[in-house]
């Protein structure tokens, strides 16, 4: 299963107004591998306006590159290269989740899911629900007398059904 980081954007009411419930704009980001910016790291980053981290993969990836061209060094030049990639695909998602937040989205919730529709769903269906008024405490009341006919004593030390030992 993998977790979905729920986001709103600012600005947004309560979800439990909108009518609409992908009218408010909720990002739902996996957090986990991602074979897109481990293929394209910088491509990646750019995509989702990642400026700085996108110019210091090039860099290194440039780095990299020249390092592999050198003789005795294409063990380093290699290190590097896959370095950015397994990083941009285990840390991008944080990344841009860290953005987002910074730039005022509200964290709203974290859901284990199988895929995205079913996160969608377990997030939106835990909508505020109104109080029934016609459910009076005064039913809930259930008495406990002991109808237990046996001998009365500890049964494996567990409590009985009606309260005693």
């Amino acid at each position: 299963m993998a977790s979905y980081l729920i986001l709103t954007p600012p600005g947004v009411p309560n979800r439990s107004e909108v009518s609409d419930r992908y009218r408010d704009g909720t990002r739902f980001i996996r957090d986990g591998f991602s074979w897109k910016a481990f293929l394209f790291p910088a491509l990646w980053m750019f995509f989702n306006r990642l400026w700085l981290p996108a110019v210091a993969a090039i860099l290194l990836q440039g780095l990299a590159l020249e390092l592999m061209r050198q003789p005795g060094f294409f063990a380093a030049g290699a290190g590097i290269l896959l370095g950015v990639h397994v990083l941009a695909a285990l840390e991008g998602t944080h990344a841009l989740s860290d953005r987002l937040v910074e730039r005022g989205w509200k964290v709203e919730n974290l859901v284990s899911a199988h895929d995205l529709t079913t996160a969608e769903e377990m997030h939106f269906s835990q909508l505020e629900q109104k109080r029934d008024p016609d459910i009076h405490p005064k039913d809930w009341d259930i008495s406990a007398t002991n109808t237990n006919t046996r001998r009365q004593g500890p049964s494996f030390g567990l409590p009985g059904y009606d309260g005693g030992r």
